[in-house]
């Protein structure tokens, strides 16, 4: 690598505004990445999740209503991240055309989460949620609590929950804090 290169990086990184919380790639620890299913409840969804052979971290499955169940999680959870110059998460992925949620937790034994819904395309497409903008739920209800204002967090997830049997496939590039 030229020392220029090096150099050109270095200061790139040092002038952007963004924090990385999870880059998905060939070499990417995934282990800390877990899928909490409905059968926690009685349910019989199953979901998955692996690096696919392109790199990116893949969460797939069935969803099935069946026996009142009806959800598949995947969730991270990590050391503390201070997050108080940040306003929004960007998430760059591929979904299938289905309605997802993106969680987050400021403390991971906060019963709730704050919770933001949004619909994939099919393409590769970057999604950006404002931090503020997320709203606390709990098993599928709206909590009677402020939105999201933490400074710090502790856990990300992504479920899938559309009251309906379905299969399912997200592919998950990039998480950053912006």
């Amino acid at each position: 690598m030229s020392k220029t290169f090096l150099l050109l990086s270095i200061l790139f990184f040092m002038n952007t505004s963004n924090f990385v919380i999870f880059d998905f790639n060939y070499n990417a620890n995934i282990s800390q990445w877990r899928v909490v299913d409905d059968v926690v409840m009685g349910g019989r969804s199953k979901g998955d999740f692996k690096l696919n052979k392109e790199g990116n971290g893949e969460f797939y499955g069935h969803v099935s209503t069946d026996n009142n169940g009806g959800f598949s999680l995947l969730r991270y959870r990590f050391s503390s991240i201070e997050i108080k110059d940040f306003k929004k998460i960007v998430i760059k992925l591929k979904g299938d055309g289905k309605k997802y949620q993106f969680r987050v937790k400021d403390h991971v034994s906060n019963y709730y989460s704050f919770v933001s819904i949004f619909k994939t395309t099919g393409t590769w497409q970057t999604i950006t949620i404002a931090l503020s903008d997320m709203y606390p739920a709990f098993r599928g209800r709206n909590l009677n609590m402020d939105n999201f204002s933490s400074e710090t967090i502790e856990e990300l997830a992504f479920l899938i929950g559309n009251k309906k049997k379905e299969h399912f496939k997200l592919e998950i590039d990039t998480i950053y804090l912006e």
